[in-house]
Formats: C-alpha cells, sequence, structure tokens
C-alpha cells in the first residue's frame, strides 16, 4: 500500500502504519486547483519511495470532519506523520525540490539504495551488474569503509585485482573483518592464476620475438582467462595498431570490451581507441 484514500474508517490504521513508513496526509479539495496539482506531484514522488512513504490523500468535500480533526484550517494542506505524531508539514503549495528537501530526512540515502541494488547482485554473484552501482555508490560517500569493501569484493571477482587492492589496502583494523580476508583471498588466487606457467612461456617467447602477432594475440588469450584483462587489452590494441584484420584480435576485443562492466574507466578508454582505428 503506497498511496490510500484516507477516511475515519481508516485513519487508525494509517497512523499505525506510521509506526513502519512516514505518511503523507494530503488535504485538498475538487474546487481547489492548487491542491489537486500538489497532490499529483505527492503522488509521484511517494511512487518513487514505495518502501519508505505512503500517501494518505483526504478528499475534504468529502471528510470536512477529518480534516478539522487534524486542525486543517485551508487546502491545501500537507502533514507528514511518524509513529503516529506530526513531525513536518506545510500549508499551501511548494515545489518538487522544497518538498523532498523536507523529506530527506526520512528517506534513504542514494547510496545505501545503490547499495541495497549490488547487494541483491553480489548474492546472485553478478559482479558485472554490482560493479557499476558500488562504483557510483562509493563516489557519493568514499567515506564508507563497507561500500569500499564490497566495491573492491567485487572488483577482485571481475579481476581487477589492482583496483581491488588499492581499494583494500585503505582499511583500517578495526574494519577488517571476514569480508577483508575474502577479498585478500580473491587476489592472492588471482594472482597465482596470473603467473601461470603457460603465461611464463609466452611472455619469454614474446620477449625474444616481440614483433610476432600470434604469440600476442594467445598471450592475450590467456591473459583474459587469468583475468588479467588490462594486459589482454593493451597486447589486443598493439595488434590492431598493426594489422587491423590479424586473426581474431578485433572480435577478441570486442568480446572482451562487450562483458566489462559499466563505468569501468579502463574499457571506456580503450574503447575510444578502438573506435579511432575502426572509423
Amino acid at each position: 500500500m503506497n498511496q490510500v484514500a484516507a477516511s475515519f474508517e481508516n485513519v487508525r490504521e494509517l497512523l499505525a502504519l506510521s509506526q513502519q513508513k512516514l505518511v503523507i496526509f494530503a488535504f485538498w479539495s475538487e474546487r481547489s486547483a492548487q491542491s489537486k496539482e500538489l497532490l499529483q506531484l505527492l503522488s509521484a514522488i511517494s511512487s518513487a519511495y514505495p518502501e519508505q512513504l505512503v500517501l494518505a490523500s483526504v478528499n475534504c468535500d468529502q471528510d470536512q470532519e477529518l480534516a478539522m480533526q487534524f486542525g486543517v484550517r485551508s487546502l491545501p494542506t500537507t502533514m507528514f506523520i511518524q509513529n503516529g505524531q506530526p513531525v513536518d508539514g506545510f500549508a499551501g503549495v511548494e515545489s518538487d525540490a522544497q518538498i523532498r528537501q523536507r523529506l530527506q530526512p526520512y528517506l534513504p540515502k542514494a547510496e545505501d539504495l545503490l547499495l541495497a541494488q549490488a547487494e541483491t547482485m553480489l548474492a546472485a554473484q553478478q559482479w558485472t551488474e554490482a560493479y557499476p552501482l558500488l562504483l557510483q555508490a562509493q563516489q557519493i560517500a568514499p567515506e564508507r569503509v563497507d561500500i569500499r569493501k564490497l566495491l573492491a569484493y567485487s572488483a577482485a571477482s571481475l579481476g581487477k585485482i589492482d583496483e581491488a587492492r588499492s581499494l583494500i589496502s585503505t582499511v583500517l583494523m578495526a574494519d577488517q573483518d571476514a569480508l577483508y580476508q575474502q577479498v585478500l583471498s580473491l587476489i592472492e588466487l588471482a594472482e597465482q592464476a596470473a603467473d601461470s606457467p603457460e603465461i611464463r612461456a609466452l611472455e619469454q617467447q614474446l620477449a625474444t620475438d616481440p614483433d610476432n602477432l600470434l604469440l600476442c594475440q594467445q598471450l592475450a588469450v590467456q591473459y583474459q582467462q587469468a583475468n588479467r584483462v588490462a594486459d589482454a587489452l593493451a597486447l589486443l590494441y598493439k595488434i590492431l595498431q598493426q594489422d587491423l584484420n590479424f586473426g581474431e584480435s578485433k572480435k577478441l576485443m570486442l568480446d572482451m570490451l562487450a562483458v566489462q562492466p559499466k563505468g569501468d574507466a579502463l574499457t571506456a578508454s580503450y574503447r575510444r581507441k578502438l573506435y579511432s582505428l575502426l572509423y
């Protein structure tokens, strides 16, 4: 229940509901164009926060006694009710921005909404989808250690080892919990996988034959499998700079870029570089 017509019959239920959510009582009249416009605005705002807000509209043409009981003296009047008591409100009309400002103390922060979405995706191991949400949350609230650790966890799971290590390095001892240890373990496992015998052998061959594009492509594939995305992209771009149609390099690079998370700076950089080569 996000919007409801309030009346004497359900006002007690709405006041009880205000123990869990902020209930916005909107007193309006069909005879007042301003009050009808404000009701539409309040409806739009409350619809955006179904878990936090309930809009209770009171048609004062039909429920004058309820309006009197709430002490309404002019229309439109808006009251914010929490825990059964008025906590804010206003008479007359306010703008969208003014109303949202009034509601700030009762709404979750933007970073908390992003965090909640990301946690659902992390539980389903949807690292690519969770990463941009956590990155955005971290940009909004860089001081939040809980967000930083989850971003490091997501980055490590995606093979962004340098980024994960950088994020986790700033976590103080008091916040070094099980999640922190899990990120460290992921980094260690990724580092072991990133230095496989196959990779070392190809790196040695390429060191003696740096212009061998086939070796570059083979090593790029190994880097990709080891989640060394930056190294793989660098090699593939090197190949395409010399021969745009060499082997599977263009397809490999396009496929790799396509699966990277939104908002990733490295991916955006290589997309621009590849675009400049193609066009």
